[in-house]
């Protein structure tokens, strides 16, 4: 059970100034925009959960609704801004550099806004990378282009250096975009701010096409991702239906959670099979299924997450990233080697058509549901970082944007649950077994 202090989102002190958005909203006297701050939006969201806690309504578990607040930390004037982007790409980066910049400049008045260049490196002086100056000129059209104009790089850089990169540049908010990895430094940058007993905001925009950062409904271009990825599964099926004994093999995402696999599969159905981390398969029983299923309908379409399978691959000494994630096995290459083998032993007909996009879907600009949700997720970090909020995430939990702490954001692991209905309808769509047998 996550505790209320679990909950609660470090601020750096009392607002007491006047926001730049009561004139804005003044005119619209019928309508309220503001959060109230004393809400809260629940983390349990079914009767029979909210009952297990046995407490009053008010006394239920729940996180700080994310929003422009009347009252402001920081002046306008006199706030410089900072953003970075970290990790791998992914699709809405751009997207949500510019709504950060916009809303900024445009609601806020903030106007002195740095770009730090490939990540982490961007502070080190020793990289020497170029700190650019973001401005609405600088950031208009940049979301109709995938990739980040900031760049980005992996690997974690001594957060007493970035700090110190911070005041001597005047740094009051810190904006951070990245995935899991970058908010574990994004954490340590913010603990060590407050060691130093600095007034900087430490506010992270979580970026994941895995989809696997916990307590949030999705990360951001994980829509696009999964669109991309089933137009690679049409393509596949196209093939493998194209000849006799046609097998599609389609790589994706997914290192450690299968949700790309399993939405991209739902999205066009033409899946036979998809395969998961978090779904063990015996690769006998697999194959064989796999061998029987051609031979009756002439044709079969496998997706497999990078991740899955890994006990089946041959052992080889563990090789890191620099961001210290294991370096996995090629699983799709793995599969299909052993395809081949398969129905060649069993004296089969199989031609296999291999599939991986996951750098083309990396690279693509967000589709139009990520740019909203990236502009909205832009908006909101910003109305925490001016409210003096700090060492927490944006993201949306049941349909609500809502501020969550990083340390409750790397907990653990957001990943398909193998008894939940989003594997029960991979399980319908594709009419794999639910137990494959030897």
């Amino acid at each position: 059970m996550i505790s209320d202090d679990a909950l609660a989102v470090r601020t750096l002190g009392p607002c007491r100034i006047d926001s730049p958005l009561a004139a804005l909203l003044e005119p619209r006297r019928t309508t309220e925009h503001y959060v109230d701050e004393d809400d809260r939006v629940l983390l349990d969201d079914t009767v029979a959960m909210v009952a297990a806690h046995g407490t009053p309504v008010d006394k239920l578990p729940g996180f700080e609704p994310a929003g422009p607040r009347r009252k402001i930390y920081f002046h306008p004037s006199k706030v410089r801004v900072g953003i970075v982007t970290c990790g791998g790409l992914c699709p809405g980066l751009n997207d949500v550099i510019r709504g950060l910049v916009m809303e900024l400049t445009l609601h806020y008045g903030v106007h002195r806004i740095a770009g730090f260049r490939n990540g982490y490196q961007g502070f080190i002086a020793r990289y020497g990378r170029q700190v650019l100056d973001l401005t609405p000129d600088m950031v208009r059209g940049i979301n109709e282009d995938g990739g980040t104009i900031l760049g980005t790089s992996r690997g974690e850089q001594d957060p007493d250096e970035i700090v110190d990169c911070l005041e001597q540049m005047g740094i009051n908010v810190l904006f951070v975009i990245g995935g899991d990895g970058t908010m574990r430094g994004a954490l340590r940058i913010a603990d060590t701010v407050a060691e130093r007993g600095l007034k900087i905001s430490v506010i992270g925009v979580p970026k994941t096409i895995d989809n696997d950062i916990p307590y949030l409904d999705h990360s951001f271009g994980f829509q696009t991702a999964f669109a991309k990825a089933a137009e690679s599964i049409r393509t596949a099926h196209v093939e493998a239906r194209s000849v006799p004994g046609g097998v599609g093999l389609v790589r994706l995402m997914g290192r450690h959670s299968g949700f790309i696999a399993c939405y991209a599969a739902l999205a066009n159905t033409d899946a036979d099979y998809v395969l998961i981390p978090e779904v063990p398969f015996p690769l006998d029983g697999f194959l064989n299924h796999l061998a029987d299923r051609v031979k009756r309908r002439g044709h079969a379409v496998v997706v497999v997450a990078e991740g899955a399978g890994q006990e089946h691959l041959p052992a080889a000494p563990a090789r890191y990233d620099a961001s210290g994630n294991t370096m996995l096995r090629d699983i799709g290459l793995f599969l299909r080697e052993r395809i081949g083998e398969h129905f060649a032993a069993r004296g089969d007909e199989v031609y296999l058509k291999y599939v991986d996009p996951s750098y083309a879907i990396r690279s693509v600009p967000a589709n139009s549901y990520d740019s909203v949700y990236c502009l909205r997720l832009a908006h909101t970090a910003v109305h925490a970082a001016m409210a003096g909020r700090t060492a927490m995430v944006v993201g949306r939990w049941h349909g609500r944007f809502v501020n969550i702490p990083i340390p409750l954001a790397i907990s653990r692991r957001n990943t398909v649950d193998p008894n939940g209905d989003l594997w029960l309808s991979v399980l319908e769509a594709t009419g794999q077994p639910h137990e494959w047998g030897a």
